[in-house]
């Protein structure tokens, strides 16, 4: 349960050493700027968090790492600065290993209802204490709001996306 892992955060960032670990949100633009010149509505955004020296993101592949910047896409069209963490990594690491044998196991992947800013927003929260912008995490259900979105919805439905890191997480421990 995800309200328990939170709570078990709080408790281990009371027993944790001092030691505190910036919390980024990567943003991408994976239409590259289409999106925006066509419409403010279309999708376009896929979101990670980097914390630890690496880059968390889950997608059809499931939960995903690999150096900041490393996956497909490139380096980030934009950064947030999510604030500062003090959960050590394993217990990071710990919770990450429950979400990919639970809720972000690759087949519950969706582009509109479960995707990478869910995880994002999820893993934010757990690590901060704050989700993600609203502005992300708004737009799909936006999008499905208008006469375009809902034209487009079957065939976005069975898109999946996958941007490939080095260290694919959904395996066993590849950490």
């Amino acid at each position: 349960d995800v309200n328990a892992a939170a709570d078990l955060s709080t408790t281990f960032v009371a027993m944790a050493d001092g030691s505190s670990f910036n919390v980024k949100l990567y943003i991408y633009d994976l239409s590259k700027g289409l999106a925006r010149q066509l419409s403010p509505m279309m999708l376009g955004e896929h979101t990670s968090i980097v914390v630890y020296g690496e880059e968390f993101f889950f997608g059809g592949g499931g939960i995903m790492s690999c150096f900041p910047g490393g996956t497909i896409l490139g380096m980030s069209d934009s950064t947030v600065d999510l604030g500062n963490t003090e959960v050590p990594r394993d217990l990071f690491q710990e919770y990450l290993s429950s979400l990919r044998e639970s809720t972000y196991r690759p087949e519950k992947y969706h582009l509109f209802e479960h995707n990478c800013n869910t995880f994002s927003s999820e893993v934010a929260q757990f690590l901060t204490g704050t989700k993600i912008p609203s502005y992300i995490t708004d737009l799909p259900s936006e999008v499905l709001a208008t006469p375009f979105g809902q034209a487009l919805r079957p065939f976005l439905d069975s898109v999946t996306i996958t941007p490939s890191g080095e260290n694919g997480m959904n395996g066993y421990g590849q950490w």
